[in-house]
């Protein structure tokens, strides 16, 4: 049984929360503080976390910051009561996976946590040592991406992604000399509703390339194309 930490100091929201995972099938346990939840996190590992943004003491920012800086994992579905795309942005390009605007319904959070859930499971469970010569794989270039564990190597070192960063660089990778609009990868890494959102598309290509491309100015794998969106090419 999966665990889920929900860190929400609104009482109602947390209960509400806690009420429909346990429901669903997930162990849930609530901190209602930043610094708390931290801490739970750093001990207990869950397998996702549900952060609110705004919270005392520290909030989800810094802890979503915190997290990454000290290499835990772990997946963070952010709510935020602001309809701020500034926001929404800010917490992804600190490591959240995903982001939901209050309000919003139960059903809702049960769907992204299993979405989010299912992609990390997969990387986990790709992720053991196999032959990798037998297994189908991309190359291009110097970086190469193992599709079946949810890996991808650049010079032979493997490249800390996140479940969409991964995801985005396989489809790119995919369709490799396509040029791909901001919307079409909404509608296939995103596979819901983020209209007016393609900023989105943008931070996580920012991202990838800071994890790939030696200049991120001249980048030799992604590249922009002004007025229609973004080609992978190989270097």
């Amino acid at each position: 049984m999966e665990k889920i930490l929900v860190v929400e100091d609104e009482p109602s929201i947390a209960t509400l929360l806690k009420y429909n995972l346990e429901k669903s099938g997930f162990r849930v346990s609530t901190a209602s503080d930043g610094q708390k939840g931290l801490e739970m996190a750093m001990e207990d590992r869950p397998d996702l976390m549900i952060l609110d943004l705004m919270l005392p003491g520290m909030d989800g920012m810094d802890i979503c910051k915190t997290l990454r800086q000290e290499k835990v994992d772990i997946p963070i579905l952010m709510l935020t009561a602001r309809d701020d795309e500034f926001d929404k942005v800010l917490g992804l390009e600190l490591g959240a996976d995903d982001y939901l605007t209050k309000p919003f319904s139960p059903r809702e959070v049960v769907a992204r946590v299993r979405a989010i859930l299912r992609r990390t499971k997969s990387s986990a469970e790709q992720s053991v040592p196999v032959d990798q010569h037998a297994e189908p794989k991309l190359e291009l270039g110097r970086l190469v991406i193992y599709p079946e564990r949810y890996e991808a190597l650049l010079d032979g070192e493997k490249i800390e992604l996140t479940p969409k960063e991964f995801e985005l660089l396989l489809y790119l990778a995919n369709n490799e000399g396509k040029v791909l609009s901001r919307t079409q990868l909404l509608d296939a890494i995103w596979n819901y509703d983020f209209v007016g959102d393609s900023r989105i598309v943008d931070v996580h290509i920012s991202n990838l390339r800071e994890k790939i491309e030696e200049d991120t100015r001249r980048p030799l794998y992604i590249k922009t194309i002004r007025g229609f969106g973004y080609k992978m090419e190989r270097p």
